[in-house]
């Protein structure tokens, strides 16, 4: 982070309280501000609660609502109109990643084979106005 700059707020949905633990420690470390929900439906009641994220760091496989639904409530309500949204998720195949490009994703990241800093490095592509969808064959 720049000096004289507040700080990203990095709002993580994740089912897994390792996970969210882990990721937030890493932004936290980075200078982030970190907002955690468990699942969708804590992260939507956040969202319509008035949460404003800069970044989204969204997984997929959760129980009630899964993160591609979430995501498209998000941008259907306008929820989040100004946030990127970066899809971390074990779903790797083709259709997953152009699924989240498709609902709005700004990147697409598989957790399985990015570690917690790489996944770090792809937030801060995303928040400079780049893409960084996963490589899938």
């Amino acid at each position: 982070m720049e000096p004289n700059t507040a700080p990203k707020k990095i709002f993580i949905v994740d089912d897994d309280k390792f996970l969210l633990d882990m990721y937030t420690f890493k932004f936290k470390e980075k200078g982030f501000d970190v907002i955690q929900a468990f699942g969708s439906v804590d992260a939507l009641n956040k969202l319509k609660g008035g949460i404003i994220p800069d970044i989204m760091l969204l997984d997929i496989v959760m129980p009630t609502m899964d993160g591609f639904e979430l995501l498209s409530i998000i941008k259907n309500e306008n929820l989040a109109p100004n946030a990127k949204v970066l899809v971390l998720s074990n779903l790797g195949q083709p259709t997953d990643v152009e699924k989240g490009r498709t609902l709005g994703a700004n990147g697409y990241v598989i957790k399985a084979s990015a570690t917690p800093s790489e996944v770090v490095e792809k937030v801060m592509i995303v928040l400079g106005g780049e893409e960084s969808f996963a490589k899938v064959d």
